[in-house]
């Protein structure tokens, strides 16, 4: 009994079977690169043979769109930058009652299709919403259909992806290195800007970069809640599904914004890898 059980590990243990084994994984991943590669390099080849690819992007709705997403991305990341730090400082070293549901509700929009994010922003902030009926009666101001509401979708659905990353690095710092910066004799605030910010730089710029990213993407609560009006709500991805709707940049400005939004993505990843490079170092 044990000369077979021998023989069998022999053979499993064989180089023919580490051959096998090895050939099998290259196959796999070979064949998940070229899943992610191959549209990527369809939209590539398809923007670069057609010349008005780059007569496309003088025109007003591209320029309109571009400018209109990183200026609404930008703010989008300034907010959640400013809200979300405390939070995820809050979470990843306090103590309190319901601290495991608010966890679990900063998470809620990660998980959410985007199109419920959006009926839930037109539902408390639309004009017959529970915040913003009260607000258009007493001021006249409406939040829905505005530039202001692209940002407030953008923030609902891409905040989280910042908070998240934050608190993971504020988690990974030793809190004994804060206790000693206190019995020195610096403050809270000091502590918190000339030690534990800088410690967990690396995490914050990653949650920086995700939650710019998914600001730049958004689609889905952009649509319901702030509509797609060309030079207000239309940011990119909107400019993409009107062209695909007979706008007057048909499929080929589809492929033309498309481009820029790889492009952008690239150059993001780009910058994000040679900071987070010096960060660690």
């Amino acid at each position: 009994m044990t000369g077979r059980r021998f023989a069998r590990s022999s053979v499993i243990d064989s180089p023919r079977a580490d051959r096998a084994a090895t050939a099998t994984v290259a196959v796999l991943a070979i064949a998940f690169a070229l899943f992610f590669l191959l549209p990527l390099a369809g939209l590539i080849v398809r923007a670069t043979e057609d010349e008005s690819t780059w007569s496309l992007l003088k025109e007003p709705a591209v320029r309109q769109a571009l400018t209109l997403s990183l200026w609404t991305s930008t703010v989008t990341v300034a907010l959640a930058v400013a809200l979300g730090t405390p939070v995820a400082y809050l979470l990843a070293r306090g103590t309190f009652p319901g601290r495991a549901i608010v966890d679990a509700l900063i998470d809620l929009p990660i998980v959410l299709p985007p199109t419920v994010a959006g009926v839930a922003l037109l539902t408390a902030f639309g004009r017959r919403g529970i915040i913003g009926e009260p607000i258009e009666d007493s001021t006249g101001y409406t939040f829905g259909f505005t530039t202001t509401a692209v940002i407030m979708a953008q923030l609902l659905v891409a905040a989280p992806f910042y908070v998240r990353a934050a608190k993971s690095g504020f988690e990974s710092l030793d809190p004994q290195v804060e206790r000693v910066a206190y019995t020195l004799g610096a403050s809270r605030l000091r502590t918190f800007l000339r030690i534990t910010v800088p410690q967990a730089w690396p995490a914050l710029l990653a949650g920086l970069v995700l939650c710019w990213a998914r600001s730049m993407g958004e689609l889905g609560a952009t649509l319901i809640f702030a509509g797609n009006f060309e030079g207000e709500t239309q940011t990119m991805p909107l400019a993409i599904i009107s062209a695909f709707e007979g706008s007057s940049l048909g499929l080929q400005g589809a492929i033309t914004l498309s481009m820029i939004l790889l492009a952008v993505a690239f150059l993001v990843l780009l910058v994000f890898g040679l900071v987070s490079r010096r960060a660690t170092r």
